[in-house]
């Protein structure tokens, strides 16, 4: 059974930039690095986002858009994040839409082709107060 996330794989075809970019966004350094990899730990549960030269991607990976699947990522403020997200320099991919009571949703395609996705999500906030 899939028991958790454990790590979000997004490629760049310059490892550099997308690291000083999401160093920005996040505001902090990866905690892990190696030659063609870096690695942040992020969030209430230490989720890791791991960014990958491209040249280490898979050839299914290959393509000329965004493509693949969108990864959520729990934010207190949707719309402050959505345009942060702009004003670093990503693109629309998704605009800020209703899903229901407690949840919305917005992605943007990041500088490196990658689909970052953010949603004010009330069952992930439910978790974590049951947690404490």
């Amino acid at each position: 059974m899939l028991r958790g996330l454990t790590t979000v794989s997004f490629w760049a075809d310059d490892l550099a930039a997308a690291k000083a970019w999401y160093t920005e966004l996040l505001g902090l350094e990866p905690y892990f690095e190696r030659p063609g990899y870096a690695e942040f730990r992020i969030g209430d549960h230490q989720h890791e986002l791991g960014l990958i030269d491209r040249a280490y991607a898979p050839a299914a990976l290959a393509t000329d858009g965004p493509g693949g699947a969108i990864v959520y990522w729990h934010v207190d403020d949707v719309r402050a994040t959505f345009d942060r997200l702009l004003s670093l320099g990503a693109k629309e991919y998704e605009p800020l839409t209703p899903r229901g009571p407690g949840f919305v949703t917005a992605s943007v395609t990041d500088p490196f082709g990658n689909v970052l996705g953010v949603m004010e999500n009330q069952h992930y906030l439910d978790v974590l107060a049951a947690l404490r």
